[in-house]
């Protein structure tokens, strides 16, 4: 099969898969994504060895990647690697995938999660899950993140990996381009009978979190800053976004990209720099 698609459905044939996510190889929310997707077909993980929140799309230059090889989980086999999201992803794209099923081989796709926290909003900027996505798409291989809304008590991690999963499935009923990202956001998932959440297809929602640093002093006088907040509080919520689709209780879909060029604003300022 050609680069230009994934396939016209996942049941078309076993599928090979990268998993990899930000709050490293031993975190609960890879673990349950993993037994939820092994059946589409072979799945390959690549994830930091250590938690990795909030690292964006940050990639390692100056020192080594250490990588060990894994299984983290029952049925669950790897490499653990001393590295961001996006390390994980370019090394295993570049280097490690090759190495294991021939030169100039790439999975069908990557999926980054299951991550334990919501990444909707301007958290999609800070997400190392929403990053490992990028990378990925940005390398060739479209890629789906995958996020979980916390509070009001524990998760069920199985039950959120069933709900993600049917979203992934409606996922890869499509036709998938190789640069394609797809943000999924699951609903706080509490039991193991929670109903199947309904799906919105919505926009990033692009308010200024509500957070703030709280100053203390240490014991020799030093200022230093803690911040507060809980990362889902926004200056305002606009309607059909991520942030109120989420709140709402429904499945969070949102098709991200990684250009970041404003085309809108390219025409005003050639006329302003080039005249």
């Amino acid at each position: 099969m050609g680069r230009d698609v994934v396939s016209s459905s996942y049941t078309a044939r076993p599928m090979k898969i990268m998993l990899t996510n930000d709050d490293g190889i031993h975190a609960p929310g890879i673990a349950a994504l993993h037994a939820a997707i092994r059946d589409l077909g072979e799945v390959v993980v690549v994830a930091p060895s250590e938690g990795q929140s909030a690292t964006s799309h940050g990639i390692t230059f100056h020192t080594p990647l250490m990588v060990e090889e894994c299984s983290p989980a029952p049925h669950m086999r790897g490499f653990a690697v001393d590295g961001r999201p996006a390390d994980c992803v370019k090394l295993g794209l570049r280097r490690l995938w090759p190495d294991a099923f021939g030169a100039g081989s790439l999975p069908d796709i990557v999926i980054s999660g299951m991550n334990s926290g919501a990444n909707v909003g301007i958290n999609v900027i800070y997400s190392g899950t929403v990053g490992a996505a990028v990378e990925a798409a940005f390398l060739g291989v479209p890629a789906i993140a995958v996020s979980l809304h916390m509070g009001g008590g524990a998760p069920h991690w199985r039950r959120a990996a069933e709900i993600a999963r049917h979203a992934i499935n409606r996922v890869l009923e499509h036709r998938i381009d190789p640069h394609t990202v797809i943000n999924i956001n699951v609903p706080r998932t509490h039991h193991a009978d929670d109903p199947m959440p309904a799906m919105r297809v919505v926009q990033m929602n692009t308010a200024a979190g509500i957070d703030n640093y709280e100053r203390r002093t240490s014991p020799s006088g030093q200022a230093y800053y803690w911040p507060n907040g809980d990362g889902m509080k926004f200056f305002h919520t606009k309607e059909g976004t991520d942030v109120e689709a989420l709140m709402d209780r429904f499945i969070a879909v949102t098709p991200l990209q990684y250009d970041l060029t404003d085309h809108h604003r390219m025409s005003e300022w050639r006329s302003r720099l080039h005249g």
